[in-house]
């Protein structure tokens, strides 16, 4: 069950640590520049966007003035107006990636990668969307065409995200496995769409993982271990956290009002998957 008091106190560890680090690193420009104290600390607004995707409300505006403000007004006395807050979110954007890392599951040799569409848009609208020209692009899924951009995760058998990447629409699935499956180690199972045999050469080669992908239909069988055989069946366990990032996590919607925007839903979207109690996993203990 969703703990806010559970939440706050493990994102706010981590922003004790953090921000002390990343001031030491930010640029200095040598003027003088006129910094306004919140009346929220970081921890609180980081919070308040993730607790958001742990929820059923499906838009933040309503999430905010219904819920935030009427019953979790006591929790956070320095709460402002719902205009003040989303002007305060772009602020968040570098700790959330940083929270995000923090949060990664651990890998134990067994992992499965994917990708899943994420649209900013129904596709008659491509046209006159302006929010994310020059950063989004067309694509196409198993399913059919779409405009937005790719989210790509490796997950382990116990249902834990080890890595994820965000590229536009129109990259092949296989172009960010190398960065994906950095630092990782053991067996990778994956779909048609990550056939390659000098992508599969170069992963045992630079990290000694051996990567199974599903041969297509017009391809030949090769001889596997019965172990890895089994194992390649249960890829519907990463299709399954899809699932569950859509939507109820709900990583995609259509009402982005800038690129920034997108980003942080996306973080907060996964952050709230990995905070989950429960989660699919084949049970291999």
């Amino acid at each position: 069950m969703f703990s806010l008091e559970e939440l706050f106190c493990h994102v706010d560890d981590f922003c004790q640590r953090f921000e002390a680090q990343w001031h030491k690193t930010l640029l200095q420009h040598g003027g003088i520049k006129r910094v306004r104290s919140k009346s929220m600390s970081l921890s609180e607004i980081m919070t308040i966007l993730i607790a958001f995707h742990q929820n059923h409300y499906r838009n933040f505006k309503h999430f905010y003035i219904e819920y935030v403000q009427e019953k979790w007004g006591s929790a956070f006395p320095g709460l402002p107006s719902y205009q003040r807050f989303v002007e305060w979110t772009p602020s968040v954007l570098i700790p959330l990636c940083a929270y995000l890392k923090h949060c990664f599951g651990k890998c134990t040799g067994i992992g499965f990668v994917d990708s899943t569409s994420l649209k900013v848009c129904h596709n008659r609208r491509i046209p006159r969307n302006k929010v994310f020209k020059g950063f989004a692009a067309r694509g196409k899924t198993s399913v059919d065409w779409f405009y937005g951009f790719k989210l790509h995760i490796v997950v382990s058998d116990r249902g834990e995200i080890l890595n994820a990447i965000v590229t536009p629409g129109n990259i092949d699935d296989r172009k960010p496995i190398p960065d994906l499956l950095s630092g990782l180690f053991g067996k990778i199972f994956a779909d048609r769409g990550y056939v390659s045999k000098e992508l599969a050469d170069k992963l045992f080669k630079e990290f000694g993982i051996e990567f199974f992908a599903k041969p297509r239909r017009n391809m030949k069988n090769h001889l596997m271990r019965f172990h890895d055989k089994l194992l390649s069946r249960k890829r519907s366990i990463i299709e399954t956290i899809n699932d569950q990032l859509k939507n109820i996590s709900q990583i995609e919607h259509s009402r982005h009002r800038s690129p920034v925007n997108f980003c942080i839903n996306v973080l907060c979207g996964l952050i709230a998957y990995c905070h989950q109690p429960k989660k699919p996993s084949l049970q291999m203990d």
